[in-house]
């Protein structure tokens, strides 16, 4: 009998054995980070928020989740079909416009969680903000809509305005439709100036140096913010007023910016993303709405321009830079 034990024993730790020598490890998740801006070691505050969301959640980089990162300006469309040959288990299209629309094309099959887009529903990207029933979701910049608000505020500022500079590029398609509606309704002409490299910057400058407008804005997307010291410092120095769509814009020495915050933004992707990696569908996942506003003033830069900015506008301010 105990050598008929031994023996059953003794089988009992090769079958634990060869089971424990054949399972195979848990796959780690891959996520594609893909953006059009320069990526440093040092990660931007959109990044590092994205990141922290991760790990609020239990997803930490290197350990719980391999994130593949992928940025250029020029061939965005080549490293979205790179992600998608890696197979990564979802793509995070850092901004809105490139990053997002190449994603788009390049896979109707991987999940996509989208940080900042300007009117995905206008752009075809999702069928309703409520059901996007496609491998597209996230959140929504609401940009077009807030656009009157910032002509808005301008006026509010500078009620003389009548003639306003508007830089655009295709990306802001959506928000140049609402700017120009938003402009019928307060009485401005614009000068729309379409901006898609560098050396178009620098001809819009050479035209409105002798075009003098009252006012100027540089519509939001992942491109122009590369821009924003140049457009600042120009106006600044023709004394033009100023108002953007993203506080790093007033940060550069605009006169003024009013957004959605847009590190909340990316820390909610994160939100996203875990959803699809626990099983979720991109389908079934409402588009998020911004809630939380920002209106930032640069006073340093009103008084360089000898503008006075209304106590009750500094009274719903945000963030004030003196």
């Amino acid at each position: 009998m105990r050598v008929i034990g031994l023996a059953v024993v003794f089988i009992l730790r090769l079958a634990f054995a060869s089971a424990a020598e054949t399972q195979q490890p848990a796959k780690i998740p891959r996520l594609g980070y893909l953006v059009v801006a320069p990526l440093s070691e040092t990660p931007s505050p959109e990044r590092a928020a994205f990141l922290a969301g991760l790990r609020e959640l239990g997803w930490i980089e290197g350990k719980t989740i391999t994130i593949e990162y992928r940025s250029a300006k020029w061939n965005i469309e080549d490293l979205a079909e790179e992600l998608v040959r890696m197979e990564v288990d979802i793509i995070v299209a850092a901004g809105s416009g490139a990053p997002l629309s190449a994603a788009r094309r390049a896979t109707s099959k991987i999940p996509i969680v989208m940080t900042l887009a300007s009117d995905p529903v206008g752009a075809g990207l999702v069928k309703s903000l409520a059901r996007p029933g496609g491998n597209v979701t996230g959140g929504s910049s609401m940009t077009p809509e807030l656009g009157s608000k910032r002509l808005e505020l301008l006026k509010e500022v500078v009620p003389r305005v009548a003639h306003l500079a508007v830089l655009w590029t295709p990306a802001a398609t959506f928000e140049l439709r609402a700017t120009r509606a938003a402009a019928h309704k307060l009485g401005l002409t614009l000068k729309l100036m379409e901006v898609r490299n560098a050396d178009d910057l620098a001809r819009a400058f050479a035209v409105l140096e002798k075009q003098r407008p009252d006012a100027l804005t540089m519509l939001f997307d992942a491109l122009t913010t590369g821009y924003r010291g140049l457009v600042a410092d120009f106006a600044k120095k023709h004394k033009l007023p100023t108002v953007f769509g993203a506080r790093e814009f007033a940060e550069a020495g605009g006169l003024m910016s009013y957004a959605p915050d847009i590190a909340e933004g990316f820390r909610r992707a994160a939100i996203y993303a875990d959803k699809i990696l626990k099983g979720a569908k991109p389908a079934d996942l409402p588009v998020e709405q911004p809630t939380k506003f920002e209106l930032v003033i640069n006073l340093k830069t009103a008084k360089a321009l000898g503008l006075t900015i209304p106590q009750t506008l500094l009274l719903r301010a945000d963030h004030v830079i003196e």
